[in-house]
């Protein structure tokens, strides 16, 4: 059992003072407002539950950084920041991934994040043949986990075609391709992989309409029932015109005609959507994965976040390519394109909310309904909580504003009642960034 006082806590009904949350065995067993703090009790700030990172490709961190330079004379843009990309994942092992990925769910911890959705498609070996144990590679995502102590939410990807229409994949894509029969015996092994994590998740996630064809779709969704479904789309503009090509019709356009998106699925990206789609993803109950800092790093776009909010669309945040992991950041920046492409201030704030608060409370409900788990600061619930540095005047919602639009730190992070974040840093980060710096110089090299 232990005791944490803080001088203010997002509950969910609202900001309380002078709250102390008793823990045992991972959970609050009971949570106390407006009491003093009693001997023995660990004196903190502000607490807010943990949030959920719906969109990761763990992997990507060794990259960070390093696509920066110009590739050619016409320029760089998401289809040659790919191909960089695909020249990289040739060389990682499974022990490599393990290395890579604690990396990130390190950072993602001391950054505030306490749940990760990784978006896993490193399947097979370099040449593109399986393991003999087809969840190798989620094996070695479950040890990053278990090491850092995130929460995991796997959603393992099907790959199999380079484009609409069934085309055939390419050499890069050797390592992410399956069929409908080995996707089927990868996902159990999947789910085995995870089994020594107390609350992991296993999803499911087509990569994207380029890389399934209809009938396998729906293969997928059956196979899924009642497991989250990730999808990448309408991410780009070239994307958005091949699928008319192909079918006549906008990618999320054609998904919603033909599919049953509901609260289950999370559409990763959908930045190129029109009102009419914004309105019919909002009536769907679907949630929309946005990536700030991936979409700008990539040049992707900008996400129409205000009319989609408008219509009561649920939206959460995710880190993808991993370049920068910072939730304040994510949040802030999705703030910031609503600014910068409507030319005014406070776009997403509501009339009883500010900016900071709708932002955090969007993030965390869409991202806990997009993995299937997600922090609560509630009796009974697992203690997955976040501190936040103290600020000079009464906290309340402008703790989550200075925070997301001024400092961007978080003070200590616990996670199922362990404290794995202390004055900003990973209890194991020295470590892990050890390994991991030697991974790169090995793999960059």
């Amino acid at each position: 059992m232990r005791t944490l006082w803080f001088e203010q806590a997002l509950l969910p009904d609202g900001w309380r003072s002078s709250v102390r949350f008793h823990i045992d065995a991972g959970r609050f067993v009971t949570i106390e407002t407006g009491v003093a703090m009693a001997a023995g009790d660990e004196r903190h700030h502000v607490a807010v539950p943990g949030t959920p990172n719906l969109h990761s490709h763990a992997f990507q961190r060794l990259m960070a950084g390093f696509a920066e330079v110009r590739s050619g004379p016409a320029g760089d843009d998401f289809w040659s920041w790919r191909e960089l990309m695909y020249r990289l994942v040739g060389a990682i092992s499974p022990d490599d991934l393990t290395v890579i990925a604690a990396m990130a769910f390190a950072e993602m911890l001391e950054s505030g994040f306490t749940r990760v959705g990784e978006f896993h498609y490193l399947h097979q070996q370099p040449d593109g043949q399986p393991y003999d144990d087809p969840g190798e590679m989620a094996a070695a995502l479950a040890a990053a986990a278990e090491q850092t102590g995130i929460g995991l939410t796997l959603l393992p990807v099907f790959y199999a075609h380079a484009g609409f229409g069934g085309l055939p994949p390419n050499a890069g894509q050797r390592r992410f391709v399956t069929d409908i029969d080995s996707f089927s015996h990868l996902h159990a092994a999947s789910v085995r992989a995870v089994s020594s994590l107390p609350d992991a998740v296993v999803g499911i996630a087509p990569h994207s309409l380029r890389a399934v064809t209809p009938d396998e779709l729906a293969a997928l969704i059956a196979m899924a029932g009642d497991r989250p479904i990730h999808l990448h789309i309408a991410e780009q503009i070239k994307e958005v015109d091949d699928c008319l090509a192909w079918s006549g019709q906008r990618p999320v356009e054609w998904l919603l005609d033909r599919f049953p998106v509901d609260q289950r699925w999370c559409l990763v990206h959908a930045t190129h959507v029109t009102q009419a789609e914004c309105r019919a993803l909002a009536k769907r109950g679907a949630v929309v994965g946005l990536c700030p800092i991936t979409e700008a790093n990539l040049g992707d776009g900008v996400f129409p976040a205000a009319d989609f909010i408008a219509e009561g669309g649920v939206f959460g945040v995710g880190s993808d390519s991993n370049v920068r992991i910072d939730l304040a950041e994510e949040l802030r920046l999705l703030e910031y394109g609503q600014r910068l492409t409507l030319r005014q201030r406070t776009v997403l704030a509501a009339p009883d909310r500010s900016n900071g608060r709708v932002l955090f409370d969007g993030a965390l409900s869409g991202g806990s309904t997009a993995l299937a788990g997600g922090a609560v600061l509630g009796t009974g619930q697992q203690a997955d909580l976040v501190e936040l540095a103290p600020i000079a005047i009464d906290a309340g919602d402008r703790a989550l504003d200075h925070w997301i639009f001024a400092t961007g730190r978080v003070e200590n992070v616990w996670r199922a009642g362990a404290k794995v974040v202390t004055g900003g840093r990973h209890y194991a980060h020295a470590a892990i960034a050890a390994r991991f710096e030697a991974v790169a110089r090995r793999l960059l090299s």
